[in-house]
């Protein structure tokens, strides 16, 4: 069990955190045979830590950003992207992928199964999904929610069966999985290396879509809790704009931050929790800090351990029949 567990055992030196990503983003980028990165920026802080990281470790002529917005993206969330990469000397594109997503069947998809529940769901109608019963402080088993607005602010919630919500986020799903076509576009055209942005809670308890935002080439950032991402956010100068705004999916038009959708507490919370789990600290001394109960700390562990069973089945290879050797050398 630690015993010196609190508060500051995600404390940072920022600049050798920083330095230490600099010199792994240049091997990284050597040991691939790649000439720079592409870095998908939504306007987000890890994509704009990233994007800074990048920046100083390979040169701003080295780096692409790609701003990627859809039709329910929010205008401020591309126009941030774009002024810190104005700041940084970076060129970026940008990519809409609306048409894209539209023409795949995304919203199609995704409006049919919430029919289902709303049959008025429709034009200028708004919508989120939000993790209910499942979240730690309730103790019970989890089940998702649905909630949509409608033009006029009328918002109504009900509980999503396991099939609709199903359909619901594989369609959505396609945003993801979209922007991550279109950065290995770019990255082949110019021989650069595909740059992933999640932390570590995104990694470590599987806040990704397999295909979509879990793959990349490099993930500079995924040993890092959000709270210390903030922190180096803070020590590059990331503006005050991208780093005051709460996380959010960027995923559903109805604003929805991440732990509502996922994680169940606010980023401070679930980084000590998780730190607590991996070190064995006991429920009654994590609850002391984090300000819940044991009882509830004790939910918290088993929450974790089954959302690292999905990161683990959504970072795995495929599965051969035969293992076959595609190293280097033999």
């Amino acid at each position: 069990m630690s015993t010196r567990f609190g508060p500051d055992v995600l404390a940072i030196d920022a600049a050798e955190t920083a330095a230490g990503i600099e010199r792994h983003l240049v091997a990284s980028t050597r040991g691939l045979k790649r000439r720079g990165v592409v870095v998908g920026a939504s306007g987000g802080v890890d994509s704009s830590v990233c994007l800074c990281l990048a920046q100083r470790a390979l040169g701003a002529d080295r780096v692409l950003a790609l701003l990627m917005p859809e039709w329910e993206t929010a205008d401020a969330s591309t126009a941030q992207a774009a002024a810190l990469c104005d700041d940084l000397g970076v060129d970026y594109l940008v990519e809409p992928i609306g048409p894209v997503l539209d023409a795949a069947g995304c919203y199609r998809r995704r409006d049919e199964a919430i029919r289902e529940l709303f049959p008025e769901y429709g034009a200028g109608y708004r919508q989120k999904v939000t993790i209910a019963g499942g979240m730690p402080t309730e103790q019970r088993i989890p089940y998702f929610n649905l909630t949509i607005e409608s033009p006029d602010g009328d918002q109504r919630t009900q509980r999503l069966p396991v099939d609709v919500y199903n359909r619901i986020v594989a369609a959505t799903n396609m945003k993801q999985r979209t922007r991550k076509m279109i950065e290995y576009v770019h990255a082949e055209a110019k021989n650069y290396a595909v740059l992933g942005t999640p932390n570590r809670l995104e990694y470590e308890l599987g806040f990704f879509v397999r295909g979509g935002d879990g793959l990349a080439d490099v993930k500079p950032i995924a040993h890092l809790f959000k709270s210390q991402v903030y922190r180096l956010a803070e020590h590059l100068g990331v503006p005050e704009a991208i780093r005051a705004q709460p996380p959010t999916t960027e995923t559903y038009s109805l604003p929805q931050t991440q732990d509502e959708f996922y994680f169940g507490f606010p980023y401070p919370q679930m980084d000590l929790l998780l730190w607590a789990w991996e070190h064995d600290v006991a429920p009654e001394v994590a609850g002391e800090v984090v300000g819940l109960g044991a009882d509830q700390v004790t939910w918290a562990y088993r929450d974790i351990v089954g959302k690292r069973r999905v990161a683990h089945r959504s970072l795995m290879p495929a599965l051969t029949l035969e293992d076959v050797d595609v190293s280097e050398r033999r």
